[in-house]
């Protein structure tokens, strides 16, 4: 018996290799140690902002200094597209952030890369960008400020693959999809499990939604349970079907990642 493998052979190996590498969700999936709980994104994300003295919108946005950046849909408020097609972003990481904690930044960012015409690239002297910096909680501005522009990712709660690419796409200029313009057709809002002081969180944007669906799997659908009154009650609620998992923290979807290519020529 001939041991030496026949070309035809050796091609259905590489085949079955090949489908066992592509064997993957669509969704991109960050470290299998930072999703094996079932916590979601918005209780990482509000629980870390418990401790930051910043004033937030819907738990995580920067509130507006100079500009309403609730209403990000222009030009001005995304970052710019080269003569190469691509869209540079430059980005400074504190010195507070360890080797380590810098590649999680770093693979999270190489999504974008591979997926879309973003480009993140360390900043030299341009005067736009994005610093990223370890202060107390996670949150962005949304979209394109102008000048420096804070993007905060705390070590101790903020680490998490979909949690960076959560603040990256509010500093893109995404706003969260429970309060996407069209959101009633989807969810409902309990409100009557709401902090009335936190209501103000729900409202329903005025949003571009770039003719895309409703997106349950977004990285940017905050949890069932977000500033809820009382623990085990549902602040938001999936319809028709309520056992639709919303609040993922894996990374980006399809939608996501459509979004962002739709919302910047690529």
């Amino acid at each position: 018996f001939d041991q030496r493998m026949t070309p035809t052979v050796s091609l259905l190996m590489l085949l079955l290799l090949l489908g066992l590498s592509q064997a993957h969700p669509l969704q991109d999936e960050g470290n299998e140690e930072e999703v094996t709980d079932d916590v979601d994104i918005s209780t990482r994300i509000l629980t870390s902002n418990n401790a930051t003295d910043e004033i937030l919108l819907e738990g995580d946005l920067l509130a507006p200094r100079t500009r309403n950046a609730m209403r990000c849909w222009s030009q001005s408020c995304q970052w710019r597209k080269g003569s190469n097609g691509l869209v540079t972003i430059p980005f400074t990481v504190s010195s507070e952030f360890t080797s380590w904690e810098r590649q999680k930044i770093q693979y999270a960012m190489n999504v974008y890369h591979s997926k879309t015409c973003l480009r993140f690239v360390p900043r030299q002297s341009e005067y736009d960008y994005i610093s990223i910096e370890n202060r107390a909680g996670c949150f962005s501005a949304l979209g394109r400020e102008g000048g420096r522009q804070v993007l905060s990712l705390n070590k101790q709660g903020c680490l998490y693959h979909g949690i960076i690419q959560h603040e990256i796409n509010h500093a893109l200029g995404f706003q969260h999809e429970q309060t996407r313009s069209d959101r009633d057709y989807y969810v409902r809002i309990n409100w009557e499990n709401i902090n009335p002081q936190m209501a103000y969180n729900f409202y329903k944007q005025s949003t571009n939604n770039l003719n895309t669906p409703y997106d349950y799997s977004s990285i940017m659908h905050y949890g069932r349970t977000a500033f809820s009154i009382q623990y085990g009650r549902d602040s938001i609620t999936p319809i028709p079907d309520a056992n639709v998992q919303i609040g993922q923290r894996r990374g980006m979807s399809y939608w996501d990642i459509m979004r962002i290519n739709l919302l910047y020529g690529c």
